[in-house]
């Protein structure tokens, strides 16, 4: 498993930089400064910030932001309070609705889980995860849980082959039981 906010923000890039190279993808280097200037000055969902303001206190200046012909400077002695003042609201602001949408995620996440227990010397099916087309075999086994590692990770030994063990967890693990011989009278 991986972090899915690494795995979105690498298909955000992925995307980007694909945009802005050259057919051949050659010049993707190239490109990078404009990506990730890019990415830092738009509103992020999660956050409902622009990471550049929440990194320098102020909004980004854009190319085609219109400009005063004239600036003037003034000096504040509070600048330096207001600006760390700032940026601990906006960083308070962050992680409130970062933790909000956290809780959305897990509602989306927990709405169609189950939560399955496990427990030693139930027999298993161990979902394979290299699958090349629709049609081939989606589990193998049947596995036999020999040990349990934590709450969601187990040892499994194949039932017709005892050297076959794997480490896995309960997410790719299907519960199957055992039919019974039931004679006729």
């Amino acid at each position: 498993m991986t972090n899915g906010q690494i795995e979105r923000f690498n298909a955000t890039m992925d995307a980007k930089i694909a945009a802005l190279s050259n057919e051949k993808r050659t010049n993707w280097d190239d490109q990078l400064p404009f990506v990730t200037f890019n990415y830092n000055t738009s509103i992020h969902t999660t956050t409902g910030q622009i990471p550049f303001e929440l990194m320098h206190g102020r909004s980004p200046i854009l190319p085609f932001d219109q400009q005063q012909p004239l600036i003037t400077l003034s000096q504040d002695p509070e600048h330096r309070l207001k600006l760390n003042q700032y940026l601990s609201t906006l960083t308070e602001q962050a992680k409130i609705k970062i933790l909000e949408q956290q809780e959305k995620y897990k509602q989306r996440y927990d709405q169609h889980r189950s939560n399955p227990t496990h427990t030693i010397g139930e027999l298993v099916l161990i979902k394979i995860l290299n699958m090349r087309n629709k049609f081939d075999v989606r589990y193998e086994g049947p596995f036999r849980i020999t040990q349990k590692l934590s709450t969601k990770t187990f040892i499994v030994q194949h039932v017709k082959i005892p050297t076959l063990m794997k480490q896995v967890t309960s997410d790719i693990m299907m519960s199957i039981t055992q039919r019974r011989n039931i004679k006729s009278k």
